[in-house]
């Protein structure tokens, strides 16, 4: 038997999203479910007082989610494997209550291994980790009941039913039989799986799988959800079901920390975001902010090679020279050029270009994006890797039906 959540192994609320149907939102039996989780959801821990301010006091009560102090704490964080590889090195933030905050970076920035320590599921080298006030060195048990941990695989038994997989949620949190009843009677018509509820799952096609695994999130609601790549491997309907899933969970009081690689994720969905890269955060912000702060046009210059010569020193040399370029920076493709007035300049680059004998391979004009951000702090491009949904395993043999 799995141990209870206030036990010593107390597990994580496990979600996994795919398709949803309802892509504008909550159902209103799904609303339903949530708005008794709501009040806990806001409160901070028991065991920690809420730390005030002058101007927080002053806030209308309305706002206490948004205006509270922040329910995670991390300081220089570090995560070393064997031998010597630094995942994650020395990073610090915080994550404030009500908000989606997100970490956005390419496979291998030490994203998941991150959110991995703040779950508890494997041990950090050095740093500090509060969530709600709990200290994970010594209450790792009582964090796992008010978090919720969703990994990109779905986490759903083929063998029992559908319905027999939210009974068996229901007895991991020790919800009452007289309540565990009717909460999966609601939670299976809102994600509308009436008519397959009682067929084993491992019958289910991948988007039904998705939504009992959706359902079963719902039996227990967490005051903050870790998403690690929540749409990695989905078509672009499905992804943009799971980010109008994400708002709608996050507008009722939701506090929500997603990692992912694409940056029209993160600039859609995130309040605030760290940019991470070989596991050092290399700039964090609202998405408006980090965008500003380049403060110009960007135009990318991909150069075809030149064995005999460095296009990238002679093409950065020669284009400093034009008056309204503010910077030229090297990238993997080529060099970026920062300037006020991007458009007027595009043909004067080119002139330059040819001048010194530099040849372009394609050139690129843009406002400032996340990209671009990505670009600046880093010296590289992102590039996302996709990742085809894990397959389903069919059984051998059917399990005893659960009572």
């Amino acid at each position: 038997m799995r141990p209870s959540p206030g036990g010593p192994e107390a597990p994580c609320h496990r979600v996994n999203f795919g398709e949803l149907k309802n892509h504008g939102g909550l159902a209103p039996a799904m609303s339903q479910l949530i708005e008794e989780d709501l009040a806990a959801a806001a409160a901070p821990s028991p065991q920690t007082p809420t730390p005030s301010s002058p101007s927080r006091a002053a806030a209308p009560a309305t706002n206490t989610i948004a205006t509270a102090h922040a329910i995670l704490l991390v300081k220089d964080l570090k995560k070393t494997f064997d031998p010597d590889v630094r995942a994650v090195d020395g990073i610090s933030f915080d994550v404030k209550r009500g908000e989606v905050f997100g970490f956005l970076g390419p496979n291998g920035a030490g994203k998941s291994t991150t959110i991995k320590i703040v779950t508890t599921l494997i041990s950090k080298s050095a740093g500090t980790v509060s969530v709600d006030g709990l200290d994970l060195d010594s209450k790792p048990a009582k964090i796992r009941e008010i978090i919720g941990y969703a990994a990109q695989d779905v986490g759903v038994d083929d063998d029992l039913t559908g319905r027999e997989n939210l009974r068996l949620q229901c007895r991991f949190y020790h919800i009452p039989r007289s309540e565990s009843d009717s909460r999966v009677d609601l939670i299976i018509q809102t994600v509308g799986l009436d008519d397959a509820a009682d067929r084993r799952s491992g019958t289910y096609s991948g988007g039904m799988r998705r939504r009992l695994d959706l359902a079963m999130a719902l039996i227990s609601k967490p005051k903050l959800l870790f998403l690690d790549e929540p749409t990695t491997g989905l078509d672009p309907q499905n992804r943009i079901a799971v980010w109008n899933y994400i708002k709608s969970l996050n507008e009722q009081g939701m506090t929500i920390f997603l990692t992912t690689q694409y940056m029209e994720e993160a600039d859609r969905l995130c309040d605030r975001l760290c940019i991470i890269d070989h596991g050092k955060i290399v700039a964090q912000g609202t998405p408006a902010s980090l965008k500003s702060e380049i403060g110009a046009d960007v135009i990318q210059i991909a150069l075809k090679e030149d064995r005999a010569r460095n296009v990238r020193d002679i093409s950065r040399e020669a284009l400093h020279r034009l008056p309204g370029v503010q910077e030229v920076q090297n990238y993997d493709a080529g060099v970026a050029v920062y300037a006020k007035n991007g458009p007027s300049l595009v043909p004067q680059i080119v002139r330059m270009l040819d001048d010194v004998g530099v040849q372009i391979a394609q050139l690129t004009l843009s406002a400032p994006s996340l990209d671009d951000v990505f670009l600046k702090h880093t010296g590289h491009q992102m590039r996302t890797e996709e990742v085809k949904p894990q397959g389903r395993t069919l059984w051998t043999r059917r399990r005893r039906p659960m009572p």
